[in-house]
Order: structure tokens, then C-alpha cells, then sequence
């Protein structure tokens, strides 16, 4: 889902599945180190907690935000038919009474009585079916929209070429109230699971009657209201009061702070400004126990960090480009950079999944074989054999705001550098912000490789292959492409078994390591602190924040 791992003070956001700008000012004026800025207040007995954040890509609709930041927020505004347990990441039932299949295509969905939208409407079943049509649809241009294409009817809805052809899902039907049911194009065993994905949620009525004004303060169904949104500052959310669901808020609410240095995060944190950093800057690694003491939180998380490349660059498309996509990853001493620059606050990757999955939900340490292990002589080869770096020389893009990525890029040039016995082969190129650095990538203008971490959207393999890589999907940003690929994807929804769903996606992965579409570095931890006016914060295994739990004194 969400693309990036950044945090604002982050983005995708994931990627992840993918924000934010400015440095918050606080109670006391901060000298004059950056710009934007959450506003003072907040502090003292009011029960607000204070967070780091980064602005959105795009507006907050569910079906439109696939990137991290923006997910943070939905994920306190909504609740849709399952919510993944913050502990285990195990998808439970929340709006959803049950969902029935009786051949893992035709489902048939009961929703609970009695929820609503903070406006007071009744959530229906046409909420979910009135919400995941318009996602679908080609013309309201969702980024999204990827996430119903196992629904039958999406090819007329959503055509690759030319307009639709239908304006609804054909395999979506409402039955009454509080049930409707869905027709997938193909057997789909594990989709209930994917459920608890916030492109899924329910729309109010007003989503669709006042468009302009639900986007500018969105209504959800969640623990959370939305009070008001200054870009490039703050986001204030409340606790809703009139929340029926089993996980209220034990805060009175959140004010998202907009950074675009973690660094100046960290000292308002430290300074008493700040309440919440849930990207712990690089820099502040060595220091950070020390600091913090058990206020610090560092634990293992469903992400993930890689080297996207952009296939439709002739220059990074070329019959032989495998081999030099290959040799630039053996060329990444990626022990060193985890070791030194994340304090080991990550690890070397070895797939293309994480393993918060385990080896039962598909992650596999070691597929991605001798093309993931360090060997600089190996790397100067198979770079020359693929045709050498583009002109000579190569840039990795990133947004330099949040994440601490100009220090691992750096890094990895270096590695690159030293593999190839020449300056400057590579360099590291920033952009300033996350938002702007998604909009460049969405609007294909990478000219070498680019950041595209990943933090899932649900607990599956199929989650860290399918939006990535299978052809036009919602998150494959690079553009690759492979036949092979996609059939072996397609098999694996299908099959009934979770084991044989699992063998099937890891042999779609073999796919990946012979082509290398991305290059896999390391998997990360999720990484916060906190002041001591919080209790009991826990990240979950998204590495967000668990606010509706967050008590503040």
C-alpha cells in the first residue's frame, strides 16, 4: 500500500505503501532552521498528543492514498471490514459480522449493526459497494484502484486502453442494509485478508454530494475526526466521542506535526516540544538509549527499503540490463551500512518480502541468492557485461526530507564507487520534499535508479509482490513488466491452500531475482520515542504509531 518509509519530522510510504514538510514551530521559537511548522499549543493538560508527521501526496480519500503519511491518518478516520491487530498483524473481523465463500471467489459480506460516520449517517452496505466502485473507476483516477481488480467487472470500469465501458463493478451487488456480495474473476483464498486495507473503507453520502468539502475536512467512521488541516503545518484530529467501536481513543486527540528535518523532530522532542518521533534520525542513533532510556522503541517491522529503476528509460531497459542492475546490487556492502549508519536498527536484505511474515507467511531468507551478497570484483563484471552505468554515471534519487536518506545513499554510492574504481559513478540526488518526490516519480521523470521503500498494507507475500511489480500495478513505479511474473502471481491468488498460495508467490520471487526490477537493501525496524507525558505507546507491526491507544498525562 504505502510507499516510503519517511517520517516528518516520515513519508511511503511505504512508498510504504508513500510526506511532508517544514520543521513544527513549538511553544518557544526555534532559530531559524527550516520553515513551516506546527503551531504552538497542545501541550499542558489538554490530553493532545503532539506527533511528527509529513504532508500527503494527495488528498485523504481512502482509494487515492497510497503512501504512508496520508495512510496514518486514515488509519485513525476509518474502520473498514477488518483491522490488522497491532500486536500479531492477524486481519480481524471489525465492521465485518462475517464473510462467507463457499469456492474462494463468491463471497458474500455481513456488516455489524449500529455503526455510523461521525456526520451521523448510518454505515451500510452500500457504503463499502458506493466507495469501492468510485475507487475502481477510471475516471476518478485512484491510485488505488489496482486493489479491486480481482472484482469481476474491473476491465469495463478500468480499462487499459480507452474509456470505460460501465460505470459500477458487475461483481458487486448490494442485498439489503448490511450485507452485499462479491464476484471475484478468479479464486482469491486469502482476499478477506486483504480487507483491512484502507482502500477498502466506507464513504459517507456526503463523499459524493459535496466532493470539494468532504476533501477538505474527510468524514470517516473512525476513533478519530478530523478538526482541521493546515498543508505544510498541522493536522489536528480529535477524539470522536460518538465512536461505537471496541478500540476508542484514550486521548483527546492528535495534532500531526509537519517536518522536513527528523533531525529538528528529535530536538523538539527532546526539548519538550514535541510529544512523538516515529522515525528516529540516523544521526541520533548512537545516542538515542542514552537519551530516551525505555522511551525509545526499537522493534522489527513489515518493511522493507529497495532500489527501484525506471523501465521505461531505454537506458535501464536494455537486453543485457539485468546483468547491470545485478552488479550495481553486488556492489552494495549492505552489513557495513546497516552496521554503521542504522546501529543495526536494520538488516540486510536477502528477498524482496520482511520477516515480520515468517517463513510460513512466505518470507524466505537467502532468494535473492549471490545477486544480494557483497563482492565488488563480481560487480565491476557484471555492470561492464550489462553495458556499464548510462553515460558513465548513474543518480539515485530520494526525498531528502525525512528518513535519514541522504546518509545511506551517500553510503551506497560510495559502495558503487569503490566497486567500479571511479569518483562520482554514482551521486545521490535529492528532492526536497516527499510529496514532490512522489509527484516525480508518478510522473516518470527518473533518470536512474530511485528509493522505493515499502511498508505493507496487510501481512501477506502477495502484498510484497503483486502492488509492486505485476504489470500496471498501483505501486509498481519503475513501470517493469514480466508475463512470467504475473501468471505465476495469478496462480498463487488462486490456489486454496495457504502453503501452496505461499510456494507459488515465492516462485513468482525467483522471477525477480533473476531480472533484479529492484534492488532489495535492507529490512527495517520501526523506530520511535516519546516524552514523558505519553503512556503506553507501541508501534505495530506497520511501524505506525498505535495512537487510539496512546494515553497522555
Amino acid at each position: 500500500m504505502r510507499t516510503g518509509t519517511c517520517t516528518a519530522t516520515r513519508a511511503a510510504t511505504r512508498t510504504a505503501r508513500t510526506m511532508w514538510a517544514a520543521c513544527a514551530v513549538a511553544v518557544v521559537a526555534v532559530a531559524a532552521a527550516a520553515c513551516g511548522g506546527g503551531d504552538g499549543g497542545g501541550g499542558g493538560g489538554d490530553g493532545i498528543v503532539r506527533s511528527s508527521w509529513g504532508d500527503p501526496q494527495n488528498p485523504l480519500e481512502p482509494a487515492n492514498t497510497n503512501e504512508v503519511q496520508g495512510g496514518k491518518v486514515l488509519d485513525m478516520v476509518f474502520r473498514g471490514l477488518k483491522r490488522y491487530d497491532p500486536k500479531t498483524g492477524a486481519a480481524q473481523d471489525m465492521v465485518a459480522e462475517k464473510i462467507e465463500t463457499s469456492d474462494q471467489q463468491n463471497y458474500t459480506v455481513t456488516i455489524k449493526d449500529g455503526w455510523t460516520f461521525s456526520n451521523g449517517e448510518k454505515v451500510t452496505a452500500k457504503s463499502f459497494v458506493d466507495a469501492w466502485n468510485y475507487g475502481a473507476n477510471l475516471d476518478n483516477k485512484q491510485k488505488n484502484a489496482h486493489f479491486f481488480e480481482y472484482i469481476k467487472g474491473y476491465d469495463k470500469v478500468h480499462p487499459t486502453k480507452g474509456q470505460p465501458t460501465a460505470k459500477t463493478l458487475e461483481g458487486l451487488a448490494v442485498k439489503d442494509d448490511r450485507t452485499f456480495t462479491v464476484a471475484l474473476k478468479q479464486k482469491f483464498s486469502t482476499w478477506p485478508e486483504t480487507l483491512g486495507y484502507n482502500a477498502f473503507a466506507p464513504l459517507p453520502r456526503a463523499f459524493f454530494t459535496d466532493h470539494a468539502a468532504w476533501v477538505k475536512k474527510p468524514i470517516g467512521n473512525g476513533p478519530y475526526q478530523v478538526d482541521s488541516y493546515t498543508r505544510g503545518s498541522v493536522m489536528k484530529l480529535r477524539k470522536w466521542d460518538g465512536y461505537k467501536g471496541p478500540d476508542q481513543a484514550q486521548n483527546n486527540g492528535v495534532d500531526l506535526r509537519v517536518y522536513t528535518d527528523n533531525n529538528t523532530a528529535y530536538t523538539d522532542l527532546q526539548s519538550g516540544n514535541l510529544d512523538l518521533v516515529d522515525d528516529i534520525p540516523a544521526a541520533q542513533l548512537k545516542n538515542v538509549q542514552s537519551d530516551l532510556g525505555d522511551r525509545y522503541i526499537n522493534q522489527p517491522a513489515g518493511i522493507i527499503q529497495t532500489l527501484a529503476f525506471p523501465f521505461y528509460d531505454k537506458n535501464w531497459n536494455g537486453p543485457d540490463s539485468d546483468k547491470l542492475r545485478t552488479g550495481i546490487s553486488r556492489a552494495i556492502n549492505r552489513k557495513q551500512i546497516t552496521e554503521q549508519i542504522f546501529e543495526k536498527t536494520r538488516t540486510p536484505a536477502t528477498d524482496w518480502t520482511s520477516p515480520v511474515l515468517s517463513e510460513d507467511g512466505g518470507y524466505k531468507s537467502g532468494l535473492c541468492g549471490d545477486a544480494c551478497d557483497y563482492d565488488p570484483a563480481a560487480a565491476k563484471k557484471l555492470i561492464a557485461e550489462g553495458g556499464g552505468l548510462p553515460g558513465g554515471r548513474m543518480t539515485i534519487t530520494y526525498n531528502s526530507d525525512t528518513g535519514s536518506h541522504r546518509d545511506w545513499v551517500d553510503a551506497v554510492c560510495n559502495s558503487v564507487n569503490n566497486a567500479l574504481d571511479k569518483d562520482n559513478a554514482c551521486v545521490g540526488n535529492p528532492v526536497g520534499t516527499f510529496a514532490d518526490y512522489r509527484n516525480q516519480i508518478s510522473d516518470r521523470k527518473m533518470k536512474g535508479p530511485f528509493r522505493a521503500g515499502w511498508q505493507m498494507d496487510y501481512p501477506l507475500i502477495q502484498n510484497f509482490l503483486q502492488p509492486l511489480y505485476y504489470t500496471d500495478a498501483s505501486s509498481n513505479d519503475g513501470h517493469w513488466s514480466d508475463r512470467k511474473f504475473d501468471d505465476l502471481v495469478d496462480q498463487a491468488n488462486a490456489e486454496s491452500e495457504p502453503a501452496k498460495a505461499v510456494t507459488g508467490f515465492q516462485g513468482a520471487e525467483n522471477v525477480l531475482a533473476q531480472q533484479m526490477p529492484a534492488i532489495p537493501l535492507w529490512y527495517q525496524n520501526g523506530s520511535a520515542g516519546y516524552s514523558d507525558r505519553l503512556g503506553d505507546v507501541a508501534l505495530n507491526q506497520f511501524s505506525v504509531p498505535v495512537y487510539d491507544k496512546i494515553k497522555v498525562s
